[in-house]
């Protein structure tokens, strides 16, 4: 079986990690409930970029934010932009972080991308 992941990384600031957190719950279950095969949402605790470049110089992160690490995880891209179309039209989504909502975390600074999975262990 094939997967399809879809990854983020942003900067969230660290007062707002309590709501990002809360609504990032409440998405996840919607995701899943609409066949997502898994979601993960993590903090950056270990910023230290000793042997390489690190999340939180990449994205810029200031000191009063935390980066946020996160994917979710699909049988395939095609099952992805399915449940991405019901996700986009569920109008409880659109209460998590429509239009006119006030997010936890600047979405302008949202690095996002489709992957393959090409090595799983």
């Amino acid at each position: 079986m094939s997967q399809y992941v879809d990854g983020f990384v942003l900067p969230v600031l660290t007062k707002n990690l309590a709501a990002y957190r809360e609504m990032a719950a409440k998405a996840a279950l919607l995701f899943r409930e609409h066949g997502a095969l898994e979601v993960r949402e993590c903090f950056c605790e270990d910023p230290s970029g000793s042997f390489a470049l690190s999340f939180h110089k990449g994205i810029q992160a200031r000191e009063d934010e935390t980066v946020v690490f996160s994917w979710i995880s699909y049988a395939s891209r095609e099952q992805r932009d399915a449940v991405n179309a019901k996700i986009m039209a569920d109008p409880r989504m659109q209460g998590l972080c429509g239009e006119g909502k006030e997010s936890p975390f600047d979405c302008t600074r949202m690095l996002y991308g489709g992957f393959e999975v090409v090595v799983a262990a």
